[in-house]
């Protein structure tokens, strides 16, 4: 025989609902900076440098590890010269 269900008694609402602020609080405004890109953009993009320097030195396999520190050292201090200006 299968077992009776036992109703479910309701949950208080305790939960706190915080909104955020609007964009034009001053909160807001005033820590507004330039976006730092995620290190799935940041990945891309020495990814992105690092074939091209490949290519550059004409398809030539063998030096992948320095290609990418080269890149990864070139979007880096791209990165930081755009946060510094």
């Amino acid at each position: 025989m299968a077992k009776a269900k036992t109703p479910r008694t309701p949950k208080s609402d305790s939960k706190q609902v915080i909104t955020m602020p609007s964009a034009t609080s001053p909160e807001v405004s005033k820590n507004v900076s330039a976006p730092s890109p995620t290190p799935i953009d940041l990945q891309a993009q020495i990814r992105q440098r690092a074939y091209e320097l490949y290519v550059e030195q004409g398809c030539i396999a063998g030096h992948e590890t320095e290609d990418w520190i080269k890149a990864e050292r070139e979007i880096l201090a791209q990165l930081s010269q755009q946060k510094t200006a």
